[in-house]
């Protein structure tokens, strides 16, 4: 039985994670600023009340799981904020930074501790953060963050290979979730082809950038 860790865990992708890992018979341990009752009624480990953007609250996080050994570390905290050309508001471009890029590396950092030979760690990107398919302009916070994203999880790739600890960094696909306006396939089918990457994952591919569908994409 495998120990995952899901952040971002009360709702969407981050819930279905959890759901589907636990009925396969793994661990896991959801955490989220704010529990959701779907996600209390799946019995699981839920560690509340931390924000990825607050270096106080992750150490808190550390220190709850002191002496827990994870198998794979699911970094699935985001949000998406529309800032286009006419309306760059810069404010909401640094907020998409901290969330979406700071904040998964300043957990990952904060949980090495936890992690071991054997160990995965997964960060939830987009297709929307590679610059070789983007054809449409716009969405500069988001965009320019998930780039910065991806380009940690290469650097954490070969920065802990020496340790054997995979990275991947996933795109789930256009998936029916409150970030998208529900638009695209669903939770369960995206996350089905998500944890297929994450259960391939090892040293040989780490630090690939893949569709939940096994599809390698461009940076």
């Amino acid at each position: 039985m495998a120990i995952y860790l899901v952040t971002g865990a009360n709702r969407g992708i981050g819930y279905e994670y959890c759901r589907q890992l636990q009925g396969r018979g793994d661990r896991v341990i959801a955490v989220c600023r704010t529990a959701s009752p779907e996600l209390d009624d799946l019995g699981i480990r839920v560690e509340t009340g931390i924000d990825i953007t607050d270096a106080a609250s992750v150490t808190d996080l550390a220190q709850r799981l002191q002496g827990v050994k994870l198998d794979v570390l699911i970094n699935n905290a985001g949000i998406i904020q529309r800032v286009s050309l006419n309306n760059l508001d810069f404010d909401s471009i640094r907020d998409q930074f901290e969330v979406n890029a700071l904040g998964p590396l300043r957990l990952t950092q904060a949980l090495l501790p936890n992690l071991q030979t054997g160990s995965k760690i997964i960060l939830m990107t987009s297709r929307m953060g590679s610059i070789d398919d983007n054809t449409s302009g716009g969405s500069y916070g988001y965009r320019m963050s998930k780039v910065a994203l991806s380009m940690a999880g290469k650097s954490l790739s070969h920065d802990l290979k020496s340790r054997g600890i995979a990275v991947g960094i996933l795109h789930p696909g256009l998936v029916q979730t409150r970030m998208t306006g529900f638009t695209g396939i669903t939770p369960t089918e995206s996350v089905q082809g998500l944890l297929a990457q994450v259960d391939g994952l090892n040293l040989e591919n780490t630090g690939s950038f893949w569709h939940a569908n096994g599809e390698i994409l461009p940076w």
